[in-house]
């Protein structure tokens, strides 16, 4: 009985509290929309892209973080004045092209300029151009990672480059990967229906070609401090196996880039801060100021960095056989082209 009666007194209590205090609203700011701007030009003949998309600091249940920005003004200007437009995607809002087959040139310097819609104007710093440096062998080969509470490790395929690094400059080394495509195997013959389980074999399809974006653990960068001159091995990427990206045939274009000291600066604060522990003792993250700076208001913060660099790059067919490790397969007992964005026919330059 005195149990019932001290939880009575308890919610009495807790309901004489509530009826006492009025509801206070609280009004939060939804943060500075942040223009950011990411993109390249290099010596590679092609169509460059610049990404221009604005991120809130903080906003109502997060919606709408990042947005392109359309209808921008975007362009290069070299050293001589000589300006080159973009014109933006209109598959992919927000995203501006050169012209095809542009180059930027080694030792040249440039400039991105940015007009937005509502007249704002932004300019980079100047970036100068570096010398591509040829890329020697490249080594691929898979590693593992133990995994605690797992019986099967975490894997991938790493990328190992040698350079034959320039005596007379101070270089810059990044490393990207575009183009990453794969061949997607399936079983449509296993295929069993939804509803009844019973198996419906299908006539197709086996194999598919998926185009993706390829996440890696790490920025790959490097600086020639302590090589200057000589030739290395630097570890210049790395491809974490999904169980299907390296079952049969991966394909990708390794691009080495020469980029300027205040680039490389800029891309090693964002890998440090991106690889942080998650620890106590981890500085808190920032934004970090990249080259862009807006011309009617010097302390608005613009984040990201145009970059300019010298370009080699290497088109490679990883064969999954060929790796000593490779994770389960991830069968998909179905038509190959559930997968979202398998196509049936590979494309016009697949050449394993």
């Amino acid at each position: 009985m005195r149990k019932i009666i001290l939880s009575l007194l308890y919610v009495g209590i807790f309901l004489g509290l509530g009826a006492c205090v009025d509801p206070y609203e609280v009004e939060i700011e939804s943060g500075a929309q942040l223009l950011t701007v990411d993109g390249m030009i290099t010596t590679d003949p092609g169509r460059h892209s610049i990404k221009l998309t604005r991120s809130d600091t903080y906003g109502s249940v997060f919606e709408g973080l990042i947005r392109p920005v359309s209808l921008a003004t975007v362009l290069v200007r070299n050293q001589d004045g000589v300006v080159t437009y973009l014109t933006e995607d209109s598959e992919v809002k927000g995203n501006y092209l050169t012209p095809e087959g542009f180059a930027a040139k080694a030792g040249d310097t440039y400039t991105l300029q940015i007009q937005l819609q509502d007249g704002k104007t932004y300019t980079s710093l100047p970036e100068t151009v570096g010398n591509p440096v040829p890329m020697g062998n490249i080594d691929y080969y898979s590693v593992e990672f133990p995994v605690e509470g797992e019986l099967e490790p975490e894997s991938g395929v790493r990328f190992v480059v040698d350079v034959e690094d320039p005596s007379d400059e101070n270089n810059f080394y990044y490393w990207r990967t575009e183009n990453a495509m794969f061949e997607v195997n399936a079983r449509p013959d296993l295929y069993m229906d939804r509803e009844t389980r019973a198996p419906a074999p299908k006539d197709c399809c086996f194999t598919c070609y998926l185009a993706e974006s390829v996440g890696n653990r790490s920025m790959f960068i490097a600086t020639d401090d302590d090589f200057n001159g000589l030739s290395t091995k630097v570890t210049a990427m790395f491809i974490p196996d999904d169980g299907l990206r390296f079952i049969t045939t991966f394909r990708m274009d390794l691009r080495q880039l020469t980029i300027s000291a205040s680039a490389y600066r800029f891309l090693r604060l964002v890998k440090q801060q991106t690889e942080l522990s998650g620890s106590v003792f981890d500085p808190p993250p920032a934004n970090i100021r990249g080259n862009m700076i807006s011309l009617d208001d010097p302390d608005e913060v613009v984040l990201g960095y145009f970059m300019v660099a010298g370009e080699t790059n290497e088109r490679m067919y990883i064969h999954g056989a060929d790796l000593d490790y490779r994770q389960p397969l991830s069968l998909i007992a179905d038509d190959c082209r559930v997968v979202v964005g398998a196509e049936e026919n590979p494309p016009s330059d697949w050449n394993p």
